[in-house]
């Protein structure tokens, strides 16, 4: 698959100026918002990581794939409710938006608890969801204490500005804090956020075309 052969030499460009090895980036397909025909190639072509944002789509989407494709990944990408934690541990290996009391709380609770990563409030905007940057030591702290897998951090830096500085500041609070994994960058992005440290990137746009 053409899309997907030329995002992977993208992250191996980008991967190799920074002094990296490729295969340390994880691409995450985001399959958000489009139907198990899109998504085949990408599998049949032998990718595993996938990204959405919905627990009731992952559900409807997911449960057929995992069974074809045992060895699938999946991600959840998107704001997680409390009240879904336990639903969404049933069909994600991965939770990458882990930044509330609220939830930590729900995850805790369950007997098999997936990985996540500490979604930050990089760029300090009200409307995305997020942990406060001043919060981030005693929540992993509480993290780690409630027994759940820390994979690593998650941001979003703010839309129309240049994102490397909020990469490159996700990348100094994991090192500060001893955090291994860093989630950042998608299509427009994912470049400068491999070679400021990104090992996972969550790519939509790129792999499956603009959604509806």
């Amino acid at each position: 698959m053409k899309e997907l052969d030329q995002v992977k030499e993208n992250i191996a460009r980008a991967a190799k100026r920074a002094g990296r090895k490729p295969e340390d980036v994880t691409l995450i397909a985001v399959s958000k918002r489009h139907d198990a025909d899109a998504i085949r190639p990408l599998l049949e072509a032998g990718h595993r990581d996938f990204g959405e944002n919905r627990v009731q789509e992952a559900q409807d989407k997911w449960h057929a794939l995992k069974a074809e494709y045992p060895d699938v990944r999946l991600h959840m990408v998107g704001q997680l409710q409390s009240n879904k934690a336990a639903d969404a541990a049933e069909i994600f290996d991965v939770i990458h938006s882990l930044d509330r009391t609220s939830l930590l709380k729900e995850l805790a609770k369950l007997e098999t608890k997936p990985a996540c990563y500490i979604q930050i409030d990089i760029g300090e905007e009200d409307q995305k969801g997020g942990l406060p940057i001043k919060q981030l030591e005693d929540f992993h702290a509480k993290v780690k204490d409630a027994g759940i897998p820390v994979a690593g951090l998650m941001a979003m830096p703010p839309q129309g500005v240049e994102a490397s500085p909020f990469f490159a500041l996700t990348a100094e609070l994991a090192r500060r804090h001893g955090i291994d994994g860093l989630s950042m960058g998608m299509s427009s992005d994912y470049e400068e956020a491999v070679m400021l440290g990104a090992t996972a990137v969550r790519i939509g746009t790129a792999l499956f075309g603009a959604r509806d």
